[in-house]
């Protein structure tokens, strides 16, 4: 998936299908609203997007301590929305989302690839690894079958942390996020890169000295290497107790390398301050190093753990993989500092670190 997760409605703009063509608003394979109950707040949401206007009420987010809306520059989250047939979106998110789909129209099957991952990714964790407390990073618009309506079909006291920084995706989270009455659902308002505040702000919810789940789908991808994205990924999972998980998803460029770089050229070009950052599978490794990869490791999104009688795997230029942090007393970050200057001497293996093994749970 090109962009975060979002939300999947079957009303608005309508969507596209494989060849690029828009479908009919609704036409969405199936996927179930999840707009009911909305209040005065949203709606307003809603009319202000429809319109591209960028109207909104300032003085509620100084008050909730919510970051401006930018309705002028694209957000990762809205332009995923719009790909989807949502509505919360602006002029600018629908541009930068046409200018996706102008090179790689078969986008909403990438979309629709990450979603599905989410859900088996989940799944495992709550059924086979018995994992309770979950971090979402970069959770997007609120969907039907989020994170913790998935958790909490399972374990129905399942424990769940959303972090994002886009108003828009606050304000719908706030009203739609709803826990089940045994467990816990939370959202933090905070940047993947501050690593510290994310934590923090999570075990106001989560007890961090029990396994957590944490999840960055198709997220990382928007962080810049300048930005050290490895180093992110070793703080998160230094903070969280032995046991816990790390599961990503992100594109790549390796499998249609042409396409991929004019792309993110484009989609670049409307951004605003995120970058587009497809990244090799090598370069996804590390993301694991100090970390156990579970079986079948780093592979093809569609290919890790699909469903029974799902038919051949689409084309999905991304990467999906599960690690679990073991006991020892060398950290994420020790691990990400050596493979940076195994990288740096020009080694093109990641050597034996932990993240090269593959085990089952």
């Amino acid at each position: 998936m090109l962009l975060p997760r979002g939300h999947n409605q079957t009303r608005g703009y309508g969507q596209r299908n494989d060849r690029g063509k828009r479908a009919p608003a609704g036409e969405n394979d199936g996927r179930v609203a999840a707009h009911s109950g909305r209040g005065k707040g949203h709606r307003a949401l809603s009319a202000a997007a429809e319109s591209g206007s960028g109207q909104h009420d300032q003085a509620r987010d100084a008050e909730h301590g919510w970051p401006r809306l930018d309705a002028g520059t694209a957000h990762p989250a809205r332009v995923y929305d719009y790909l989807l047939g949502g509505k919360d979106n602006f002029a600018a998110d629908r541009a930068a989302a046409e200018a996706i789909i102008e090179v790689i129209p078969s986008v909403l099957v990438t979309v629709r690839a990450n979603r599905a991952f989410l859900r088996r990714a989940v799944r495992y964790l709550a059924r086979d690894a018995g994992i309770r407390q979950f971090l979402d990073i970069g959770t997007g618009l609120p969907a039907a079958g989020s994170t913790h309506q998935v958790a909490q079909d399972i374990a129905p006291s399942a424990k769940v942390a959303y972090v994002d920084n886009d108003p828009v995706v606050l304000s719908h989270a706030r009203a739609l996020l709803k826990s089940s009455p045994a467990g816990q659902c939370a959202y933090i308002n905070a940047d993947l890169r501050d690593a510290g505040t994310v934590m923090r702000e999570a075990a106001a919810t989560l007890d961090l000295a029990q396994p957590v789940a944490v999840l960055i789908l198709a997220t990382m991808q928007y962080i810049p290497d300048a930005d050290q994205p490895h180093a992110i990924t070793a703080r998160l999972m230094d903070a969280v107790a032995p046991g816990s998980f790390l599961t990503m998803s992100d594109v790549t460029a390796d499998m249609d390398l042409q396409s991929m770089t004019a792309a993110a050229a484009s989609y670049n070009a409307l951004l605003g301050p995120a970058v587009f950052t497809p990244r090799s599978r090598a370069e996804y490794t590390r993301f694991f190093d100090g970390l156990t990869l579970i079986e079948p490791g780093l592979v093809p999104l569609p290919q890790w753990r699909p469903d029974p009688g799902t038919g051949p795997a689409p084309n999905v230029p991304m990467y999906a993989a599960m690690g679990r942090k073991p006991s020892g007393n060398l950290t994420c970050a020790s691990h990400a500092a050596a493979a940076t200057a195994r990288s740096r001497a020009g080694a093109r293996n990641p050597g034996t670190a932990m993240g090269t093994v593959i085990t089952t749970v």
